[in-house]
Parts: C-alpha cells; sequence; structure tokens
C-alpha cells in the first residue's frame, strides 16, 4: 500500500498583503561580487511573501529629504516563503546603490511594496527556455531558476550569462553547484575579457550571430527571456530575431530611464481641446500639458526632475501626490487603492483632465 504525503499548511498562515503591507526588514546582507551585494528581507510580523519567480519590489529608502524609491528584482526562490532577496550592483554615481552598499545592514527596516512586474516563465513542462542577460540582469533570471530547481520539474534551459570579466559573473559558484544537480540546465558564461583570470577556459566576446548560433544551435525553438542594460537587450532582441525566434516567443525586462516622449506624440501640433496648466509645487515650476499627453511625458520635456523607470504604469517609481485637480489613470499595478484613496497617483500613465497641483 502506497503511502500518501500532504502538505501541512498552518491553521493561522498569515500571508503579505501587497495592497496594506509595506514594512520589511534587513536580515542579512551577503557579498555576492567585488561590487555586488544580495540583501534579505522578511516581514517584522512574520509573514509570508506569495510572488512568481521573476517579479520585483518597489522599495522606498530613507535616502535625502524626500527619500529615494528603486525597483529591484528578486533573486531568490519563491519556495522560501518566509523571505526574499534582492541583489545590488554597486554604481558609480549611484544614489541608492551606493547607499545599500555602504548603509544596509541586518535590522534595518525599509518600505516596499510588490510583488510587482509580469517578467514571469510561461507555463508548461515542456518549454524550452533560453535565459539570456548581462551583468546585474541575472536576478530576475536566478530566482526563475532556482524555482526550477526547487520544483524538481523536467526542463531543457540554456542559461547565457555575458559580463564584463569572469569576476562580474555573479552567483557564480551557485550556478555551478545548481547545473550539477540540475541535468537539463546548461550554462554558458561569456565574460568579454578575461582579466584577472587568464586560466579561463570559454569562449570570451559579447553576442554575436556567431555565438549565439554555436552556444544554442536550437535557439529558434526556445522561448528566449532576457533582462539587462538598454543596449544588451537591444543586440539581443535583434540577434534572436534574425536567428529565428519569433516577437511571442522573446520576452525582456528593463527598469532603464522612461522615454521622454510617447510613440506617436507630436508635441508641436497641439490636439484639439483645452490645455491644462500642471504645477509641481516643491520646484515652483508650471506646464502647459496637452489633454493627449501624460504628466511624466510633459515633465521629461519641460526638464521637470521626476523619478521613473517603466513608464507605463507597472513599477511605482514616479508615484507622487496629487494635491489638486483629476487625472484619467490607466496603470497596470504600480499603485495601491489605498494610495489613490490618500491621494496618489502615477504621471506614467495619467493624462490630465483639469488643471492640476502635484507635490514635486
Amino acid at each position: 500500500m502506497g503511502i500518501e504525503f500532504q502538505k501541512m499548511i498552518p491553521a493561522e498562515t498569515v500571508v503579505w498583503d501587497p495592497e496594506t503591507d509595506e514594512t520589511l526588514v534587513c536580515l542579512d546582507v551577503h557579498q555576492e561580487t567585488h561590487d555586488v551585494k544580495s540583501f534579505t528581507f522578511a516581514s517584522p510580523e512574520g509573514k509570508r511573501f506569495n510572488f512568481d519567480a521573476g517579479q520585483y519590489f518597489l522599495f522606498d529608502f530613507p535616502i535625502g529629504p524626500d527619500g529615494e524609491s528603486r525597483c529591484y528584482s528578486i533573486s531568490s526562490s519563491p519556495h522560501r516563503e518566509n523571505a526574499f532577496t534582492v541583489t545590488v550592483k554597486r554604481v558609480l554615481g549611484g544614489k541608492v546603490s551606493n547607499w545599500l552598499h555602504d548603509n544596509l545592514v541586518p535590522g534595518t527596516t525599509v518600505k516596499g511594496q510588490g510583488p510587482l512586474g509580469h517578467f514571469i516563465r510561461p507555463k508548461g513542462q515542456k518549454t524550452k527556455l533560453l535565459l539570456l542577460f548581462g551583468g546585474s540582469g541575472i536576478t530576475p533570471v536566478m530566482s526563475i531558476t532556482r524555482d526550477l530547481a526547487d520544483r524538481y520539474e523536467p526542463l531543457d534551459i540554456v542559461f547565457l550569462h555575458a559580463a564584463r570579466t569572469p569576476a562580474d559573473l555573479i552567483f557564480r559558484n551557485d550556478l555551478s553547484g545548481l547545473a550539477t544537480r540540475m541535468k537539463g540546465l546548461r550554462l554558458q558564461l561569456l565574460p568579454e575579457t578575461v582579466a584577472g583570470e587568464l586560466s579561463w577556459p570559454g569562449l570570451t566576446g559579447r553576442i554575436s550571430p556567431e555565438f549565439m548560433k554555436l552556444a544554442v544551435p536550437d535557439i529558434a525553438e526556445r522561448v528566449v527571456m532576457c533582462c539587462g542594460p538598454a543596449p544588451f537587450m537591444a543586440a539581443a532582441r535583434s540577434i534572436t530575431a534574425a536567428l529565428g525566434v519569433p516577437s511571442s516567443n522573446y520576452i525582456e525586462e528593463s527598469f532603464d530611464a522612461a522615454v521622454i516622449d510617447e510613440p506617436g506624440l507630436n508635441v508641436e501640433v497641439q490636439p484639439a481641446g483645452k490645455i491644462y496648466q500642471v504645477e509641481f509645487s516643491k520646484q515652483k515650476k508650471t506646464l502647459a500639458v496637452c489633454p493627449d499627453q501624460t504628466v511624466l511625458a510633459a515633465a521629461k520635456k519641460g526638464s521637470i526632475r521626476l523619478p521613473s523607470s517603466c513608464a507605463n504604469g507597472v513599477c511605482g517609481t514616479c508615484k507622487s501626490k496629487l494635491v489638486s485637480g483629476s487625472v484619467e489613470m490607466n496603470h497596470n499595478g504600480g499603485i495601491r487603492q489605498r494610495e489613490i484613496d490618500a491621494g496618489m497617483f502615477l504621471p506614467c500613465c495619467s493624462k490630465p483632465l483639469s488643471d492640476l497641483v502635484i507635490e514635486r
């Protein structure tokens, strides 16, 4: 007679609520490479996190008089529900990354909103994947790989990590261990140069059609998930398309700076209708904004300092207080209902319906 095992779930399991919860406490800081650290967070109340591999959190850090908001992808497995980890590269001149590396220690509390984002692998055990990324773009892909390792599902994955040097290959030791026990995982590590490691046994350089055909000969049969700096992703998009990957099988994630102008919007030609006055109270500036123009696009055009990342209502980085007036907002999960009720809005996906005063 076979024995059936049933997953035991505590009767009083309390789950982190993305709509109401926001306080996080740092549990651990781990040095991954010379300029990359991983920060692990938990709920002070012991709440469990329910997220999909590939998602991210929007953090509010106590930096400067107004604080700073940044999006960081989760690098840990969703099966470790008591905590999650984000991995951050120190950027030269980066206000937030340097503050994190220099100041964030276990016991520090910060505000966070999430999980957010749609960079999630297609469901289906038979899906062949190419996880393609550059530098710190590894973080969401590492979460996906750890998730698959914990699931023990049949898989066929090519994991292609491009970096500046071997010393910049994040999670290098972890990946070696995963590749040992995940029979369907094939690692391709591509440093641009071998500085500091002259005995490097593999190829070097940048991704190219020639390299991709050699490293992933069946690339046209795979779903490609790509993350990294904008130039890297532009090259990846072009190369994979040329090698037969349909656009429907290409998924990418990026938090580069938002585009200043909206596609298809000619700011020299005013659409019919009233032109609204939008005042940014802290910067003491007022702009004329068209009814068909988002507040963020107008702000960027008018040299208004306004933080932003995704530009389509997903990340919440541009979240601002609407002191007066009304907008038409079409967001994609980057703001909670209670924040909307409190007068907050996302300029990146909001068009004015009246004159506005914004606390920025």
